[in-house]
């Protein structure tokens, strides 16, 4: 895993590793916000990355958002890599719900954010982890730690 930028390390549990990206949880249980962040020093753009990279950037980020739909439940998947705040590469992957906090507005600084309590991020996690080992796909390697 490379180095997070220090806004994302602030904000964000990690999850596990894919193949080419880390997979991030922004810590607002407001909605399952989750950040691919692809481990590759100095990258702040998708076409930076070679060609094979960029394909498993796309695989990956199919596998996942298949998983969210299917985990989550989700009317929609918000999936974007903006970059305006933090120049390393990383795409987000929220899922919203008809009845989230600002259905339909974009989630950017829409509400004030809410911590995970340990309970919430653990059953998230179990979740996300019994998912990805009923679907094979794409190797994913948990993390260790529970907590930022």
């Amino acid at each position: 895993m490379i180095k997070l930028h220090p806004q994302l390390e602030k904000d964000c549990f990690v999850i596990g590793e894919f193949e080419l990206c880390t997979l991030l949880l922004l810590d607002d249980a407001n909605y399952p916000w989750f950040i691919l962040l692809p481990n590759h020093e100095g990258i702040t753009e998708i076409h930076q990355l070679s060609e094979t990279e960029q394909q498993q950037l796309m695989t990956e980020s199919m596998f996942f958002s298949r998983c969210l739909e299917q985990v989550f439940q989700a009317d929609k998947l918000n999936i974007a890599s903006l970059g305006n705040m933090v120049p390393q590469l990383h795409i987000h992957h929220i899922a919203r719900f008809k009845t989230d906090a600002c259905w339909p507005a974009p989630v950017w600084g829409a509400t004030e954010p809410v911590k995970y309590k340990d309970d919430q991020l653990a059953a998230l996690k179990t979740r996300l982890f019994n998912w990805f080992n009923s679907n094979r796909e794409q190797p994913f390697n948990a993390s260790g730690s529970a907590r930022k």
